[in-house]
């Protein structure tokens, strides 16, 4: 079953739509990071200003590397030491869709150890979009049955796993800047 929710998943991500999925944390809105077209479709679904960036959720040291060359090592050291999904931010994002980036030229990014997200960047070869399945200033939904019809009807694929499993709560969020500076977002 997996195998083939990853599938369809893939298939409608290749072709520049967007998915809702279950992440480690919540249900997400998400999309391939490195295509803008999709990213747009996001802000447009969840009516949030562009200047407002998204996280993207990765599956391992070499989709980090890939999007971020100078990593500070106390990055490393606060992702082995979390107990509960966390989200960094980090300077000087590359090789993703422009419109995801924050206007500080920052990105936030998640490594990913749930199965469906893990298996399907491994076939996608790239960071996936993630943000909560809620309109703007709506409350985050904690299970699939809160998630709104707006949002259901308007993403091109419902992933079909865990749609009882999933009440997470958002990850824990730091900045961390080049200088070494340390800022807890949300807790």
């Amino acid at each position: 079953m997996i195998a083939e929710e990853i599938h369809k998943a893939y298939e409608v991500i290749k072709n520049g739509g967007i998915i809702l999925y279950p992440t480690d944390t919540v249900w997400g809105i998400g999309c391939d990071a490195t295509n803008p077209e999709a990213v747009k479709k996001i802000y447009a679904l969840k009516q949030r200003e562009e200047s407002k960036s998204m996280i993207v959720l990765m599956n391992g040291d070499r989709m980090v590397y890939n999007v971020f060359k100078d990593i500070p090592e106390v990055a490393w050291q606060i992702l082995d030491l979390s107990e509960k999904p966390t989200t960094l931010i980090l300077d000087n994002p590359r090789n993703v869709a422009p419109n995801i980036i924050g206007q500080d030229n920052t990105l936030g990014m998640r490594i990913v150890k749930e199965p469906f997200c893990f298996k399907l960047m491994e076939r996608m070869k790239v960071p996936l979009v993630s943000t909560s399945a809620n309109i703007s200033g709506e409350p985050t939904p904690k299970s699939f049955k809160e998630i709104s019809p707006a949002i259901l009807q308007g993403v091109d694929y419902v992933v079909n796993l865990h749609h009882d499993k999933i009440g997470g709560k958002p990850s824990t969020i730091i900045k961390l800047s080049g200088n070494s500076e340390v800022k807890i977002i949300r807790k």
